[in-house]
């Protein structure tokens, strides 16, 4: 008799996910999707920064970033391995409303980068094939149908498909290491930075991509728990991190010393660009440059494909701790999948489509900064409150208490440093993006009820505010947090961009309201002033209403 006429529900929300055997191969490849799947987007860093300088961060950003970031992601889902991964260790380590944070600002940017990879389909397609924006549209729409059903089926499924995909673009990537290393005509270090730029500027234009390149590990731990066995995880985290790097260096090496036009290299159609493809292209024949174009097809279907698994779980796990709409709960009977989360992100997908690459990394990238902000500071909390001690059979980062401020203390102090760097577009949308998290909290908190609902003992509520006791005090510490960062910001960026600022802006922009430099400053220095009055007032009322409300 099924459960329905028994008179019973499937169960929802995590309790209804099925677990899944998961090799460890599968992992690796996973991650491999979630963050590489190759080295497209690092011909954008080459002309931004210039050949040395990408080169150079390219082999430093593994050791000073990535490795970082692996080895803490393989720690806090060693000790708690649970679906939502960084929203539950934040969660854990500081509350329900810092929890939220890290779990928006990861869903959203989620969210986002899909649209990325539909766009680089696109861009990689139109180098060879030209395409009206109806075919481009239908090209897009298609690769998000045949993915979605995928997803549908279960991350077994998905982990199938990411392999094999894997296997592809490393061979490919692989085999333009060696013609490109075989046919080194040139120093690929050269100009160490593109010309008219300073060592700052040029560390400025290339970074935000290569940390965009370097992220995405945190991404896996959101599936951990559908995984039976979910110790493979910090397994697969600290083997595919150095895969990954040499599948950016290696061929990026070869691409430079053999092809070189380091002022060409683009993501975009045409026929002046210059990529990985034009390496095979030039010195094996067209032909290969065409089979080379499949695998950059396949490459983004293989990123699109895995963060449609883990995005499609950001809300549906908050969902179930009552901070979102509770229809995002709702798990497939038969294949145990939140299906409406999966449809829910192929739709804003679909939506976000019709941007291009530049437009989707300047909108996400701001979310991610964010989020490797707060994930140190978790985990360090985590270590306090779970000792080294009581993790018998978890990974723990080598090197003690000074292993464990190396690990945390390098990519948060990069994390502000690229806040900064972006440029004034980018940090004006960060400062405004990212405070998005608490009123989206305030909203859902008021409306869904929150942690209260599952454990009011554990997670009481404060009768006047109906919000968790201290909540208004932390949201004083994010105003504090974000007005102090627009107003330094403002004086750093009218500094650092001064001189080209204004001119570049307004050619280089792709909306009107980004055209004017000196605007953003202004609109800077105004969201700094009133995010600290905002604080001012939070810390005055929430010790008030602390007081009465205990």
């Amino acid at each position: 008799m099924s459960e329905i006429s028994a008179g019973r529900s499937a169960p929802q929300g995590i309790a209804g996910l099925k677990k899944h055997d998961m090799r460890i191969s599968s992992i690796i490849f996973m991650i491999y999707c979630l963050v590489a799947a190759g080295a497209f987007g690092i011909e954008e860093m080459i002309p931004a920064g210039g050949p040395g300088i990408t080169l150079t961060m390219l082999i430093v950003f593994p050791l000073i970033w990535a490795w970082p970031i692996s080895n803490m992601v393989a720690e806090a889902g060693s000790v708690l391995p649970s679906e939502g991964g960084v929203y539950v260790w934040v969660r854990e380590a500081f509350g329900e409303f810092w929890g939220f944070q890290a779990g928006w600002w990861n869903t959203v940017s989620i969210y986002i980068t899909n649209g990325v990879y539909t766009a680089l389909v696109v861009d990689y397609t139109s180098q060879y094939v030209e395409m009206s924006d109806t075919v481009a549209f239908a090209l897009k729409m298609i690769m998000i149908l045949i993915f979605t059903a995928v997803n549908l089926l279960g991350i077994r499924e998905v982990g199938a498909v990411s392999s094999v995909l894997s296997v592809l673009i490393l061979l490919a990537f692989g085999t333009v290491a060696v013609v490109g290393l075989l046919n080194w005509s040139q120093n690929p270090m050269t100009p160490y930075i593109a010309e008219d730029l300073s060592l700052l500027e040029g560390i400025g234009g290339a970074v935000p991509i290569c940390v965009w390149m370097y992220c995405g590990y945190e991404c896996i731990s959101t599936l951990a728990g559908e995984v039976k066995n979910p110790q493979v995880i910090p397994k697969g985290l600290l083997l595919a991190m150095p895969l990954i790097a040499l599948t950016y260096v290696l061929p990026t090496l070869g691409g430079l010393a053999s092809v070189g036009r380091w002022e060409s290299w683009s993501t975009e159609g045409g026929t002046d660009s210059v990529g990985y493809a034009t390496v095979l292209a030039e010195n094996l024949g067209p032909f290969w440059g065409y089979a080379f174009l499949f695998v950059a097809i396949i490459s983004q279907c293989a990123i699109f494909n895995t963060y449609l698994a883990s995005g499609s779980r950001g809300f549906f796990v908050l969902a179930d701790d009552n901070l979102c709409p509770r229809f995002l709960v709702k798990v497939g009977r038969k294949r145990g999948v939140p299906y409406v989360g999966v449809l829910s992100l192929a739709a804003v997908t679909a939506l976000l489509a019709q941007y291009g690459f530049k437009t989707l990394v300047m909108a996400e990238v701001i979310f991610i900064l964010a989020l490797y902000i707060i994930l140190p500071l978790a985990v360090i909390r985590l270590r306090s409150k779970i000792p080294v001690s009581q993790r018998k059979g978890c990974f723990v980062m080598p090197g003690g208490r000074l292993g464990l401020y190396f690990f945390t203390g390098l990519p948060l102090i990069i994390s502000f440093v690229v806040f900064y760097l972006n440029g004034t577009d980018y940090f004006l949308i960060g400062i405004v993006g990212a405070s998005t998290g608490p009123v989206f909290y305030l909203i859902c908190k008021w409306i869904y009820g929150g942690m209260t609902k599952n454990d009011p003992v554990a997670y009481p509520l404060n009768p006047r505010t109906r919000l968790a006791p201290g909540d208004t005090l932390r949201l004083a510490v994010y105003s504090l947090t974000a007005g102090l960062m627009g107003l330094t910001g403002s004086f750093f960026l009218s500094w650092y961009e001064g001189d080209w600022g204004p001119e570049y802006y307004a050619e280089e922009a792709e909306s009107v309201f980004f055209s004017d430099f000196w605007w953003m400053i202004d609109a800077l220095r105004i969201v700094g002033i009133v995010l600290l009055c905002i604080a001012l007032v939070l810390f005055f009322v929430g010790r008030v209403v602390e007081r009465k409300g205990n």
